[in-house]
């Protein structure tokens, strides 16, 4: 998986002043494929409805995903046409990937996008984005499943739509209801962060969006939405249902090994000031320690597993020596992962080396403990053996724990604007615009590249070439 966005913690999120905007607040991508019968009906439609209704200024941009109709054409008529369309086109086919690459380079703060059959009615587009604009939520998405959405389909796209939700909730404990809805909003500086984690380019690209964005702790706001099958859906069910299993798998396995820097994408508590001020006040201590006793719990039982069928074999030092090794690993392995939220590969040996000097200073209490027991005891049974080890355990974990929090895994979020590397990521880049971000070019006699209509040239993303005032 891509893992390259910008390295440090997400800003707390700001409300979006409509007075200040120079630039579209919205921005609406439309991905097509051969939409040449129901684009400019779309488009238009969704322009006046915004038009009338939408507070801020916006921009409706025309994703073409190498379509072989007249749909480039259509395209580039809206574009010269309305102020407020633009059009580019890819010459790869992909959702994922339309939305991927006019997502990249908008300079909206707010992005979106909706299919071209407006199955989803457009009412629903402004509660859709205010959670966005207010700084409330990171992202926002329609609902076929919510308890108040009206929707008519058949049978077969409703069982579907239920069965892949129940896969998700099962596999990737998602807990949003819909994500496969063609109705999805983002803010900007979450995009920015979030898009080259997702790999896919096809229709799984919003499963996996939500489901990273879900797992890095993202705020997702979901709207019910009226919707309308359309009976003339070129979705092929089969093939799409295959490729997105495979997606379910390859993210589930991800996130299993911690491939992912989903730290990135963390947001501040809250966007009062004071919560970022607070000093001497550990964060995150509550939380660290219920995953802690978690973790200790089951390694515990996990060091008695062990101890008791190394003992069957071997002196009582030699089980315990073996039995603390394993389950040490195990669980400087799982404190990293749950308790303290480190993921990825960085430090990983590090953090394994300084777990084991912990499992040294725990070896050295449980041992104690035992030498001391044989001195007094001479020959004690298995279950006082047990007991004693208990004990010692215990202490051991509370210096394990103090250890682990102030040494081995320390909160550096506080050190990521010191870092060389992550201040060099907060300067601004001018992106290298893709040769494939250029305005549609119509081959009929009458499109841009007649006399009448020349070729639009290629054009950056950005608002010195798109036409945005209303």
């Amino acid at each position: 998986m891509r893992t390259d966005a910008p390295t440090g913690t997400l800003p707390a999120r700001e409300h979006l002043l409509a007075d200040t905007a120079e630039l579209p607040v919205l921005d609406v991508v439309i991905p097509v494929y051969n939409e040449e019968d129901d684009l400019e009906r779309c488009v238009l439609r969704l322009h006046d409805h915004l038009a009338r209704t939408f507070p801020y200024r916006f921009r409706i941009t025309i994703a073409d995903n190498a379509s072989t109709d007249a749909t480039p054409q259509v395209a580039a008529r809206l574009h010269r046409t309305i102020p407020e369309v633009r059009a580019c086109r890819l010459e790869e086919k992909g959702r994922g990937r339309a939305l991927r690459t006019v997502w990249s380079y908008s300079d909206a703060p707010v992005l979106a996008y909706m299919d071209v059959d407006l199955s989803t009615d457009l009412n629903a587009l402004l509660p859709l984005v205010a959670p966005l604009i207010s700084g409330h939520s990171d992202l926002a998405i329609g609902s076929r499943l919510a308890r108040s959405s009206r929707v008519v389909r058949g049978a077969k796209r409703e069982f579907v739509s239920r069965a892949y939700n129940l896969i998700l909730r099962g596999s990737l404990a998602a807990r949003f209801s819909d994500a496969q809805c063609g109705f999805k909003a983002i803010r900007r500086e979450v995009a920015e962060r979030l898009l080259p984690m997702v790999e896919d380019t096809g229709w799984f690209f919003d499963t996996e969006l939500l489901v990273l964005a879900e797992r890095a702790g993202l705020r997702i706001h979901e709207v019910p939405v009226d919707w309308v099958d359309d009976p003339d859906s070129t979705v092929h069910i089969v093939s799409t249902a295959t490729e997105d299993l495979k997606g379910v798998w390859r993210v589930g396995r991800a996130l299993a090994v911690g491939a992912l820097p989903l730290d990135r994408l963390a947001r501040p508590f809250g966007d009062d000031p004071r919560d970022r001020q607070l000093s001497g006040v550990p964060g995150g201590l509550a939380r660290q320690l219920v995953g802690f006793c978690a973790v200790g719990a089951l390694s515990t039982l996990l060091y008695l597993l062990l101890y008791s069928g190394f003992r069957v074999g071997a002196g009582a030092q030699i089980a315990n020596a073996g039995a603390l090794l394993l389950s040490a690993i195990a669980n400087t392995a799982a404190n990293r992962r749950l308790t303290f939220g480190v993921r990825g590969r960085e430090r990983a040996v590090r953090h394994q080396a300084q777990g084991l000097v912990v499992f040294g200073v725990g070896l050295a209490l449980t041992s104690g403990s035992l030498a001391a027991l044989d001195a007094a005891a001479g020959s004690p049974s298995h279950g006082t053996e047990l007991a004693v080890l208990i004990v010692a355990n215990l202490a051991a974990t509370v210096l394990r724990f103090l250890l682990f929090r102030a040494w081995v895994f320390p909160d550096r979020r506080h050190d990521h604007p010191r870092h060389p590397r992550h201040a060099r990521s907060q300067t601004p880049r001018t992106p290298q615009v893709p040769r494939a971000l250029q305005a549609p070019q119509a081959q009929d006699p009458q499109g841009p590249h007649s006399p009448q209509n020349p070729p639009s040239p290629p054009y950056p993303l950005d608002a010195q070439n798109v036409r945005t005032d209303r």
